[in-house]
């Protein structure tokens, strides 16, 4: 109808979307995949007809755990996951077959609240961490699996593994067992670099060497600067991995939030620590394939 209300003569043509499209469909670009020469162990992978059939009793599932969290101003929050997921995935990929190893997905988000000062960490409380991974463990316990092994990216998780690893096993009669690529040395582990002073625990010179082999894009060498508390040196035992222990947060010693001294490090000496770790970790999953507690 028209505003003078004559009807109007004028006629419109019907929306019709289908006539809008284009009569020829473009062209898609051709992709090659790569094809899968060998069988998947990751976990993940298999269908759950294909879990009761090749997941055994002599199976080791390997649970990766790593962390989001600062580590000075020449990393990203990324180190410890990406560590983790990166020594699971080659340990699993070499010595799969040998040991009968099964990957599991890495858990990124951990006990890092010692680094919840700086915006960007992740972390969990003690207690969820221990809860999701009795849960863990209570999934694993439901298939013909007997041992679980924690491969541990951060240094801030390790007390609570090994309380996990006990539970676990109380709780599911599993095997359980914790184990470390790089032991940090507030656990025992070395910093032989002459300026750490023994003291290169978190974003240090193999830390970051380490990280520099896996994402050399994401290392910021230029921003790297030292960062050792020397007042600890001299103590005889509360120090990092003296006999007295003691809390901290990791701007206890410096606005950075790093402990070590990054400067000097390096991809080349990164990809020899990255390679000896996987073939020592290849040695202790044969140990714990073979682990009853001396039953048998």
């Amino acid at each position: 109808m028209s505003p003078s209300g004559v009807p109007s003569t004028s006629t419109r043509r019907p929306c019709n979307p289908v006539s809008r499209l284009p009569t020829r469909p473009p062209v898609a670009a051709s992709v090659t995949l790569e094809p899968v020469t060998e069988p998947s162990r990751r976990l993940e992978d298999l269908s759950g007809p294909e879990i009761a059939e090749r997941i055994t009793e002599s199976s080791v599932i390997v649970q990766p755990v790593g962390a989001v969290e600062q580590h000075g101003p020449h990393l990203p929050l990324s180190v410890d996951h990406v560590i983790a997921h990166e020594t699971a995935a080659a340990l699993v990929a070499e010595h799969g077959d040998d040991s009968d190893l099964w990957l599991l997905p890495t858990l990124s988000v951990s006990k890092s609240n010692e680094h919840a000062w700086s915006p960007g960490t992740l972390w969990l409380s003690a207690e969820t961490l221990l809860a999701v991974l009795r849960d863990i463990g209570r999934c694993v316990a439901e298939t013909r699996a007997e041992r679980l092994v924690f491969l541990n990216g951060h240094g801030g998780n390790s007390a609570l593994l090994n309380v996990a690893c006990r539970e676990i096993r109380l709780a599911t009669g599993l095997m359980t067992f914790l184990v470390h690529p790089f032991v940090p040395p507030d656990h025992g582990g070395k910093s032989p670099e002459t300026t750490e002073l023994g003291m290169g625990i978190h974003g240090g010179h193999r830390e970051t060497s380490v990280f520099m082999h896996l994402r050399p894009h994401l290392v910021h060498l230029e921003r790297a600067v030292r960062a050792v508390p020397e007042r600890l040196a001299d103590n005889r035992y509360v120090r990092f991995g003296g006999l007295a222990s003691f809390g901290w947060l990791s701007n206890d010693f410096g606005p950075d939030g790093h402990i070590g001294d990054p400067t000097g490090a390096n991809a080349d000496e990164g990809k020899l620590l990255f390679e000896t770790a996987v073939a020592l970790l290849g040695e202790q999953m044969a140990e714990i394939a073979a682990w009853d507690f001396g039953r048998g």
